[in-house]
Formats: structure tokens, C-alpha cells, sequence
């Protein structure tokens, strides 16, 4: 059998990467301008290979590193991942807890200060317009969502809150653009941290928030990420990002990854990513994240789309988001699912796993055929190949427990 290593070089990089570069160029088929991190220029000076990426000009691998070398590596060591397109907003005022629980399905009235949720931004009928991020601080709301629906979100985000403000709400949003937002990702990502500040963080829990001093830099830091390992989300000021992420590669437990290996780690971890996972059409009870919705918010609603959800809550859906592995090639996004023949769904994600040495997937099936250990079928370029349900993440999670 191949060692996980020699799995990801036996496959060319495109094979892992194939589904974010599809949604990348995909993205920039507009025409418009790319716009570019701070950390742009750094990436090319490091052999970073730019993509189009959600209208950004984003590294997919680095010379030094394949796909799913930067993959093993990442669940190995640790890896810096540049994630400074995402849309990062703070939320303040007394009224914005009861203004975002009206537009997310989050509890953040119970969420403890300094601690985040993951949460969705849903419409009229349920349907997630987006995934988010939401840290409770004292006196504010940080909130990171998806760079590919930042201009939809702002654009479903600024007549609601306009509304709120009109009723008298006392509620404001900013869009922070002098940071930038660095992850270091893996299971000695503690480690390194640690060394740089100087102090254990055993008792930072996963999801919590804090604003630290990391080498005289103010940081905001979260421990989370979307690789299924221990890791940090960092927000430092853009004059600061390059000096940053020097500090970070300096140590030799650490590499550069690009969105290539983002993808296979956060699809091995079992996590959505929007526009493939997720999208307007698809409940978060469908989506299988009905434990996104506090029980305050099951019972009370207050949000968009809450008759949807609630009748869903207590009548059942007729589809579920499932994981597959699947024999044979790799099944990709849009691949038919078939039951005994019959078709019943389709796949949403697709890759090799470096990590199991198998191929997985992600997808949607009709209710009743979800469940583990379920046999069934999915079409790939003309030919149909086993595939048995198996429960995610396809890895074990690495999260930090205190």
C-alpha cells in the first residue's frame, strides 16, 4: 500500500486542485480587475502559483510543495494559509446581537464573550445565502464570511440593517480593510504560536478569540480554521502582514499551502464550502447543521426563512448532505448518485484523500438512503462505480480540547 506521501505525488496537483480552480476562473469570467492581498507579492517571490480565486489573484500551490505534498504536510507539521480575502466585518452598538440574530440562525444572545459559532446567513425560505463566523467580544461582533459572497452578503446585509437602524435599533457595521488574515494551520501550530509569545495556550479553547501581542504586533487570534486541525485564524494590520508571515515560515515546522490543499484538507475534515456544499437552495437542517441553530433559536425563531426550518425540525427533510467513498476515479462536483438504479441525488465535492488513500466525496441524497454503510452508486464519465455512505469528517478532527 502507498504511504500518504507518495499517494498525493503519484496524482498530478490538478487532481486535487481541479474544483477550486474550476470555481476560480469561474469567478473572474467577469473580466474585472483581480484584486490582490498584501501578501500578494510575497507569494510570488515564494514560487506561489496565482489563480484567479472570488475575484482575487490567490496562490493554488507553491513551487517548492505539490497539492498533496502541502496536504501531508499540513497534517504533520503546520502551514500558512492567506486568507485575507474573506470578508471580515465588525458589528457594533448595543442592539447587534438582536440585529444579527435576526439575519443569522446563531444564538449569540447565550454565546459566551470570547467565543465564536459557526453559523448561516438565511433567506426567506430557509436557504443559506452564506456560512459565517461569529466571535462575541465585549463590546463588539468580529464576523468573517466567504470572499465569493461578499458583495451578495453586503448587498442582502445593508437594507435589513438600514431597516433596523430606521426602527430605532442602534446597531453599525464596518468592513475591516486595514488588517489582513493569516491561518497557520496543523497539529504544531500551537507550538509555534506558543514559542512567538512566549507562554502556554493550553487553556485557548477551539473557537475562542482573543486580541493578543505576538513580537509587538497587535493581533485579533482565533483558534479555528477549515482544515480539521488545531490551528489559528490571525488578523494583524496590513503594514504588519509580510513581517508576519516571515515570523511564521522562519520556524521549520512551518510551510506556505495554497487554496489546492485548502480544499482536500477542509473536504477530508467533512466541511462545506459554499457555492458546491451549500447554497440559496439548501437548508442548514439539509445541510446537516441543525446544531448551528440554538435550541432558544429551534424554539423561537426571530430569523429568516424560521417557518421553513422549524417545520423542517419537526417534519423531516427530504434530502441529506452525506459523505462518500467512492472506488475507482475520483468523483467530482455534479456527479448522478443512483440507489438500485434510480437516481437520487448527486455530488457537490469531490477528491483523492491523501490522507485515507481513497477517494471521497461530498454530496446530496434523497432521505432514506443516508444513512452509514449504505451502498450506492455514482456515475463517473459515463460509468457507474461503487460508493458506500460513510460518516464525516473522513479524518479524525485535531481540534484543540481543553
Amino acid at each position: 500500500m502507498l504511504s500518504a506521501l507518495k499517494f498525493a505525488k503519484a496524482l498530478p496537483a490538478s487532481t486535487f486542485a481541479r474544483s477550486t480552480a474550476q470555481r476560480a476562473y469561474s469567478a473572474a469570467a467577469t473580466g474585472e480587475a483581480l484584486k490582490k492581498t498584501v501578501l500578494h507579492d510575497y507569494h510570488v517571490e515564494n514560487g506561489g502559483k496565482m489563480v484567479p480565486f472570488a475575484g482575487w489573484s490567490m496562490p493554488v500551490q507553491y513551487s517548492n510543495l505539490g497539492v498533496g505534498a502541502s496536504h501531508n504536510w499540513t497534517r504533520s507539521n503546520a502551514s500558512v494559509f492567506d486568507v485575507s480575502h474573506m470578508l471580515a466585518t465588525r458589528i457594533t452598538g448595543k442592539d447587534r446581537v438582536k440585529f444579527y440574530e435576526s439575519i443569522t440562525v446563531a444564538d449569540i444572545e447565550n454565546l459566551p464573550v470570547g467565543s465564536s459559532t459557526l453559523s448561516v446567513f438565511t433567506n426567506e425560505n430557509g436557504g443559506i445565502i452564506d456560512d459565517t463566523i461569529i466571535c462575541k467580544h465585549q463590546d463588539s461582533l468580529y464576523v468573517v464570511s466567504n470572499a465569493g459572497c461578499a458583495d451578495k452578503d453586503l448587498a442582502h446585509i445593508r437594507p435589513l440593517l438600514k431597516a433596523f437602524q430606521n426602527k430605532g435599533g442602534d446597531v453599525d457595521l464596518k468592513i475591516i480593510e486595514d488588517h489582513q488574515l493569516i491561518a497557520i494551520q496543523g497539529p504544531k501550530a500551537a507550538a509555534v504560536i506558543e514559542e512567538l509569545v512566549g507562554k502556554s495556550l493550553q487553556d485557548f479553547r477551539f473557537m475562542d478569540g482573543r486580541f493578543m501581542t505576538i513580537k509587538g504586533i497587535e493581533c485579533h487570534v482565533a483558534r479555528s480554521g477549515y482544515t480539521g486541525e488545531d490551528g489559528f485564524e490571525i488578523s494583524v494590520p496590513n503594514s504588519d502582514a509580510v513581517e508576519f508571515t516571515k515570523l511564521l515560515i522562519a520556524d521549520p515546522r512551518v510551510e506556505l499551502a495554497g487554496l489546492g490543499a485548502r480544499d482536500s484538507l477542509r473536504l477530508e475534515a467533512g466541511l462545506c464550502l459554499y457555492g458546491n456544499d451549500l447554497d440559496e437552495t439548501t437548508t442548514p437542517i439539509e445541510a446537516g447543521l441543525t446544531w448551528t441553530i440554538g435550541k432558544r433559536r429551534r424554539a423561537e425563531g426571530g430569523f429568516l426563512g424560521a417557518e421553513k426550518i422549524q417545520d423542517q425540525l419537526k417534519n423531516g427533510v427530504t434530502r441529506r448532505r452525506i459523505g462518500l467513498v467512492v472506488q475507482g476515479a475520483p468523483a467530482r462536483e455534479g456527479a448522478p448518485i443512483y440507489a438500485n438504479g434510480e437516481l437520487v441525488g448527486k455530488v457537490t465535492s469531490g477528491c483523492p484523500s491523501p490522507s485515507t488513500k481513497k477517494n471521497v466525496a461530498m454530496g446530496y441524497v434523497k432521505n432514506g438512503v443516508h444513512k452509514s454503510g449504505t451502498e450506492l452508486e455514482v456515475e463517473v464519465r459515463g460509468r457507474k462505480q461503487k460508493a458506500v455512505v460513510t460518516k464525516m469528517p473522513f479524518v479524525p478532527a485535531g481540534y484543540h480540547k481543553v
